[in-house]
C-alpha cells in the first residue's frame, strides 16, 4: 500500500492534470453548451472510464512497452492530431440552430466513442505515461495500477464534470445562434492550439 506522502502527490498530480485545459474539458464544455449536461452524461462517463481502464492497461506493463517502441510516439502523434483537427471542424460547423421538437441536429459524443477516444488522446497519454513512471513501481503490478487508476477515476470525474457544467451555465449567454457559433468556432480553435503541448512539450 503506497503511504500518504505518495497517495497525496498522486492526487495532487491527478487533480493538475485532470482539472487544467485539455482536448476532454474542451469537447465537455463545447458539449455542455450546445446539448445541456443530462445529453453530455455519457460523454463525461466515457472519458472518466475510459481513462482509467487506459491507465490500468498502462499501468500492468503496456506502457512500458509501447515506449520501448521508437516510432510509436511519432505514429501517435500524427493520429492524434489528425483525430483532434478533425473533431475541431465538427465543433466548428455543428449546427446550432434548434428544430422544432427543441433538439439539435448534432448529437453529443456516446459513451464508447468518449472512452475510445482517449487511445488518441495526446494529454491523456502524457498523463498516463507520466503517473505510471511517477506513481508505479515496476514491482507492483496491476495493485499499484489499479491504486493509481482509482485515485485519477475519483478525482477526474468530478474534476471534468466542473468543465461540463460551465458549459451549460455559459449557454444562458449564448441563446442567439450567432453567438453559440462564435463559441464553437473558439472551442475548436482552443482545441487546435491544444496540440501544441503534444508537439511541442
Amino acid at each position: 500500500m503506497p503511504d500518504l506522502q505518495n497517495l497525496t502527490a498522486l492526487a495532487a498530480f491527478a487533480l493538475v492534470s485532470s482539472i487544467t485545459p485539455g482536448p476532454n474539458n474542451l469537447m465537455l464544455m463545447a458539449s455542455g453548451s450546445n446539448f445541456g449536461l443530462r445529453p453530455s452524461l455519457p460523454h463525461l462517463a466515457g472519458v472518466c472510464i475510459g481513462f482509467v481502464i487506459m491507465l490500468l492497461a498502462l499501468g500492468s506493463g503496456i506502457g512500458l512497452a509501447l515506449q520501448a517502441i521508437p516510432a510509436f510516439a511519432l505514429v501517435l502523434k500524427v493520429l492524434s492530431a489528425a483525430y483532434l483537427l478533425y473533431l475541431a471542424w465538427r465543433i466548428a460547423t455543428a449546427p446550432v440552430m434548434a428544430l422544432p421538437d427543441g433538439a439539435t441536429q448534432a448529437r453529443p459524443f456516446t459513451f464508447l466513442q468518449a472512452a475510445a477516444f482517449q487511445w488518441v488522446n495526446p494529454k491523456a497519454w502524457t498523463m498516463g505515461l507520466t503517473a505510471v513512471a511517477a506513481f508505479v513501481p515496476p514491482d507492483s503490478g496491476i495493485r499499484g495500477a489499479g491504486i493509481m487508476a482509482l485515485v485519477f477515476g475519483l478525482i477526474n470525474l468530478p474534476s471534468i464534470l466542473v468543465w461540463t457544467v460551465a458549459g451549460v451555465q455559459l449557454r444562458r449567454f449564448l441563446d442567439r445562434p450567432g453567438a453559440l457559433r462564435l463559441f464553437n468556432i473558439s472551442a475548436a480553435l482552443l482545441l487546435v492550439a491544444s496540440l501544441a503541448f503534444s508537439f511541442w512539450p
